[in-house]
């Protein structure tokens, strides 16, 4: 019964004009047949039933989530979307532009970013002495890959390496057998590479020597040229010169650096050849053009390696008067047959010839080759003319238009022999007046070829030494073993007492070498004067030397800014620190003399009556207040004060010509920057 019922259904609704549901099966006793093609035409439309007519009508199509490009089309045209559409694209576009214009403006008003050695104080390592790695007694460039963390915990990124060329070592390593090898006392490239890698790991930079002047006499190119063997026979300086006997009669009166005649009798060519140094460092010919090719070659090969920068040593040497007049004595009374020493003539055709400005900038434009990659500036520091004239040594600064050395050498703190305020004060403001406008200071007070600041000057000074160094505008720079305090060895027996090994710890050799013995003597005060006990020290002379990197890394007026002499006499040297903008100010009371008491509201009027001790040579004076009326040091003993005001001392008419700044900038608090034109 239930078949025969579902056999009839498809019938019975195709009867009553609805139309077949092909969701169904078909009745199998349906016969396709018997329904022709008349009735399927006839077969009356669609209809719904059972169903309201109204609910037919199409309904009123709202925006949804995920509606085709079709529907959308539908809605965008119409007012309300299209200008709501347009306001927002004007809002980007608008804000796009103000961006712009806020990044360019920022730019254009963003003073110059100090550069890499500017922003950081540079080491200075005498490789042999600082720590050797394989026992012989002589550091090393693995010893000094060793002991980076100690440059970094220093607060330091630049370290200076000076000259570790193979070399015969007649002169400490500055006549090079080699431009373009390592001394095996310190080691291979290999060596070299890995510690290149090593240091910039950590972010540091490295600088080398490089003695473009001389060679040593056991250079290729002098035994090419002393046989007149092609290019190389005029490589060097030769002139005849007579013989008779043991005497020789030699060109001229000039005299070496180091006493006696600066010519020597070749028996091979049997000419004489000039050496402003040694007799076993041949001068070059840098009239001779292949001679100043033969140098760029070696900047070139170094700065490939990676090398940061170079500083040329012994520049103002690298031409001499081609005339070969006799030079002019000093005591025009003396006979001229008893002048063996340096200081008896005035150089005037053997240093500082016209044309050597032009060498040395031409290894500037070299160099600046190396330095077209962001982030990869190559320095360029060159000694001046020491002692001589400050005028001469600015010269090495270059000109507006054509740049020289980043800065020449300052020697002037090296070379002072009396301490006090107002040397101090002298030697400062020497370079600060004459340095040429928008160039950058520096500053040393210990080398490979002075006593040691402890030496000189005493124990008590070492450490407002290193405060004068680090608050100075411009960039320091630190002799190994100076941020310990260490002093030359007390021996008749050294002959470079200032080169005496790193102080490391309080074992045997003072952690600078595991074997029996190292080539200069241990100072005996090691056990106190080392790196291991001072960093457990909070008043020692390291642990201030790490207050006073980090205090220069942080703050801005120390950093860049202004400085002001304020007062300096016989005891104390003071000068501040500002910068525009900021209300901040450092000042600097600096004892190198006897115990002083100044009455600094009396000097600066606009003075507080309180203000703090940031820092102190002697900790536990630090964080205190101090009244400016009475402000009392001992000899040896610095002050970093700190105080807030609304009247700078750079703007006050009285002390406008004391006054300097290097790389100006102002501070905008409103919006936490920097900023040129103020």
């Amino acid at each position: 019964m239930g078949d025969e019922e579902a056999k009839s259904l498809p019938m019975e609704l195709s009867e009553k004009g609805g139309v077949e549901n092909n969701g169904f099966v078909q009745n199998e006793a349906f016969d396709d047949k018997e329904t022709d093609t008349s009735s399927q035409e006839e077969m009356p439309k669609t209809c719904i039933i059972g169903v309201n007519p109204e609910a037919t009508e199409e309904p009123v199509l709202e925006p949804y989530a995920g509606m085709p490009k079709e529907v959308l089309l539908k809605f965008s045209s119409q007012a309300r979307y299209r200008v709501t559409r347009e306001i927002l694209f004007w809002l980007i576009i608008t804000a796009a532009v103000v961006l712009v214009c806020a990044t360019i403006a920022i730019i254009a008003l963003s003073p110059k970013c100090l550069d890499w050695w500017q922003a950081s104080p540079i080491y200075q390592i005498y490789p042999r002495s600082f720590k050797d790695s394989d026992m012989d007694g002589n550091g090393d460039l693995k010893g000094i890959q060793e002991k980076l963390d100690h440059i970094v915990n220093l607060n330091i990124k630049t370290i200076w390496i000076t000259s570790f060329y193979k070399s015969p070592l007649k002169d400490l390593g500055y006549g090079a057998e080699d431009f373009y090898d390592i001394d095996p006392m310190f080691g291979s490239m290999s060596d070299f590479e890995n510690l290149l890698a090593a240091i910039h790991d950590r972010g540091l930079k490295v600088i080398m020597d490089l003695i473009p002047n001389h060679t040593s006499d056991k250079h290729q190119w002098f035994q090419l040229s002393r046989n007149r063997t092609g290019k190389y026979t005029d490589y060097y300086i030769w002139q005849d010169c007579m013989q008779a006997g043991a005497a020789i009669a030699v060109p001229n009166n000039w005299v070496s650096v180091y006493g006696n005649s600066s010519w020597q009798f070749d028996d091979v060519r049997k000419q004489c050849y000039f050496h402003q140094f040694g007799k076993e460092q041949p001068d070059l010919n840098f009239r001779n053009l292949a001679v100043q090719q033969e140098i760029h070659d070696i900047i070139k090969f170094w700065l490939g390696k990676g090398v940061d920068g170079f500083s040329f040593v012994a520049v103002k040497f690298l031409l001499e008067a081609t005339h070969l007049r006799n030079e002019p004595q000093v005591n025009k009374s003396q006979n001229s047959e008893s002048i063996t020493a340096y200081s008896e003539l005035y150089h005037d055709y053997t240093t500082t010839q016209v044309g050597m400005h032009d060498i040395v900038r031409g290894f500037r434009e070299t160099m600046d080759q190396y330095s077209r990659e962001p982030g990869r500036y190559r320095f360029m520091g060159s000694d001046g003319d020491e002692k001589e004239d400050i005028g001469a040594t600015m010269m090495y600064y270059g000109t507006t238009f054509v740049q020289e050395a980043d800065f020449p050498f300052n020697f002037y703190l090296i070379n002072m022999n009396n301490l006090s305020g107002n040397s101090i004060f002298e030697a400062v403001n020497l370079w600060m007046q004459n340095m040429p406008k928008g160039k950058w200071p520096n500053w040393a007070a210990g080398s490979p070829n002075t006593a040691r600041i402890s030496s000189r000057f005493g124990k008590e000074y070492v450490s407002v030494i290193n405060m004068l160094l680090l608050t100075l505008p411009g960039t320091p720079i630190t002799y190994y073993g100076e941020e310990i305090g260490m002093e030359n060895i007390a021996s008749e027996n050294v002959t470079f007492p200032e080169k005496s090994p790193m102080q490391w710890d309080g074992q045997v050799n003072a952690g600078f070498t595991e074997g029996t013995s190292s080539w200069l003597p241990v100072n005996p005060d090691y056990q106190s004067v080392n790196v291991e006990v001072q960093m457990t020290w909070s008043n020692s002379t390291l642990s201030l030397y790490r207050e006073l990197t980090s205090l220069r890394n942080n703050e801005l007026p120390i950093h860049r800014g202004w400085m002001c002499y304020v007062w300096n006499d016989s005891n104390v040297f003071v000068y501040v620190r500002e910068l525009d903008g900021l209300d901040r100010v450092f000042m600097m009371v600096l004892n190198f003399g006897q115990e002083s008491t100044i009455d600094m509201q009396a000097i600066v009027p606009s003075l507080p009556s309180v203000v703090t001790i940031r820092l102190s040579t002697n900790f536990s004076n630090t964080g205190k207040a101090v009244n400016t009326n009475t402000i009392k040091t001992e000899a040896g003993e610095g002050l970093v004060l700190e105080y807030k005001t609304g009247k700078p001392v750079h703007t006050m008419e009285a002390f406008q010509d004391n006054c300097f700044v290097a790389e100006k900038a102002c501070y905008s608090s409103a919006f936490n920057l920097l900023y040129a034109n103020c």
